[in-house]
């Protein structure tokens, strides 16, 4: 059995199309340069972590800002 022709499109309006790929990936995001990243040392037993509350917390309002997976929002 074969496969359908793949479809083409043809683009009639340049200027929409590339000012809406400009638009497409343009995402400003700022963090405060005083939030500490690292986590504090708990001096209990076990593995420390390794990030901060914030930093976590930070991480989980990306990925549900933006619907992401959590492994895609940590790579973000």
């Amino acid at each position: 059995m074969s496969r359908p022709p793949k479809t083409t499109y043809k683009t009639t309006n340049w200027q929409s199309y590339n000012q809406a790929l400009r638009q497409r990936g343009s995402l400003t995001v700022w963090f405060d340069p005083s939030m500490q990243w690292e986590a504090i040392p708990s001096g209990r037993r076990g593995r420390q972590q390794t990030y901060s509350d914030a930093a976590i917390q930070a991480c989980l309002t990306l990925k549900a800002l933006l619907g992401l997976p959590l492994r895609q929002a940590t790579g973000f």
